[in-house]
């Protein structure tokens, strides 16, 4: 998934696994975290990437993602520590299950919406990217130094009431609905 928000590019689409104009993805904005990110893309923690195509999202389904999301409780994350894959330097949201509750519901749900297209098997641990731009050259040294820059603004501690369904329209993220948690 590249981002959400009104930018172009982002954390994967030219990167090998290409968003597809109409895809769809559930995702939880951390707009406190958005000074610390440096990957070109507001902060968020991906709870399903991709969901469902765009043509599928009806009054019907809008209700029960409304129902489904209304059926979990607001949570506070704690952002305390970095971690990495390759290529990517991520903040470490705290505690994950309130996330991996949520994907896990979902893929119950629509069995058909295979966590990152089923790249990384079951999917990725939840995380929030704070920078993707460095190869296996340099992302060491960089990363090392990303850490240290803003080191200092943890522990972030976010309270998260919403989870947010955007859309690739083929040029960008566009917001669609924000659901509200129980």
């Amino acid at each position: 998934m590249t981002t959400h928000g009104d930018l172009a590019e982002g954390e994967h689409g030219a990167d090998g696994w290409p968003d597809i104009p109409g895809d769809t993805a559930l995702t939880l904005r951390i707009p406190e975290a958005d000074p610390l990110v440096r990957a070109g893309f507001p902060a968020h923690v991906t709870v399903l990437y991709p969901f469902l195509h765009e043509s599928r999202i009806d009054a019907r389904l809008d209700g029960e993602l409304s129902a489904l999301f209304a059926g979990h409780d607001a949570f506070t994350l704690t952002f305390a520590e970095f971690g990495r894959y390759p290529g990517v330097l991520y903040l470490d949201p705290w505690p994950h299950d309130p996330v991996q509750a949520l994907t896990k519901d979902l893929t119950q749900r629509w069995p058909e919406a295979v966590p990152y297209r089923g790249i990384f098997g079951a999917g990725l641990d939840p995380h929030l990217t704070v920078a993707n731009s460095e190869g296996p050259a340099t992302q060491e040294a960089a990363y090392d130094r990303l850490e240290s820059d803003i080191a200092t603004a943890l522990p972030l501690v976010c309270r998260v009431r919403t989870v947010d369904l955007i859309v690739w329209d083929g040029s960008r993220w566009q917001s669609r609905t924000e659901y509200a948690l129980g």
